[in-house]
């Protein structure tokens, strides 16, 4: 398999996460974001969207990040990391969209100011940071992890800028059981960490 991504890229490294928990062995090809590597007609022809990560396996290419883990986990019958339970399955897809969405828009883009210097509102953007934050404090006082008390390819979608979220200047220390889930999924077998920048809150 062949992981199209970039360092500091959370969504290339939820691929790189969950390739690694599971113990797939892959290639890595780094895509520079700063010199619009995936923009070139080269990248386009694997992803016409012109984003990162994509994954190449023996040809078939899966592009989108949350794709790519669903992809995975039904290749390799991991059953453990998305269950075939409906209500369980449900669940999971739900926060794949918080991912996409209220992630994205909150902490994410919160790390896009600092980090790639994006022309977004601040204040408006932490604010977004808080409100999905405080909901998944919230929903972590039901299970050790998103679904249950197992974890899912939900935490791993989620965990990448969640982890991040002080380079956007959003405050962790306040969500304690946030805090104690990213330790959880950082005491995995395979973890791997997203690089860090000195930025924001963690400068």
């Amino acid at each position: 398999m062949k992981l199209y991504s970039a360092t500091l890229s959370g969504h290339s490294h939820r691929a790189r996460l969950f390739l690694s928990l599971i113990g797939v062995a892959f290639e890595t090809i780094d895509i520079d974001l700063a010199t619009r590597q995936q923009k070139t007609p080269e990248y386009l022809a694997i992803n016409p969207f012109g984003q990162v990560p994509a994954l190449d396996d023996d040809g078939f290419v899966v592009t989108d990040s949350n794709a790519i883990l669903v992809y995975l986990a039904k290749k390799f019958d991991r059953h453990d990391w998305l269950p075939e339970d409906a209500r369980k399955s449900a669940r999971i897809q739900k926060w794949l969209s918080v991912a996409a969405g209220e992630i994205a828009r909150g902490p994410a883009a919160a790390r896009l100011i600092t980090v790639f210097k994006a022309p977004l509102p601040a204040e408006e953007t932490i604010n977004r940071a808080h409100a999905i934050l405080s909901l998944i404090e919230a929903e972590l006082g039901r299970s050790a992890f998103i679904v249950g008390n197992q974890p899912t390819i939900a935490d791993v979608a989620l965990y990448s800028y969640i982890s991040s979220a002080p380079e956007g200047n959003v405050d962790l220390s306040i969500y304690p059981r946030i805090k104690g889930w990213l330790a959880s999924i950082e005491a995995l077998p395979g973890f791997i960490p997203f690089q860090k920048t000195k930025v924001g809150l963690a400068a």
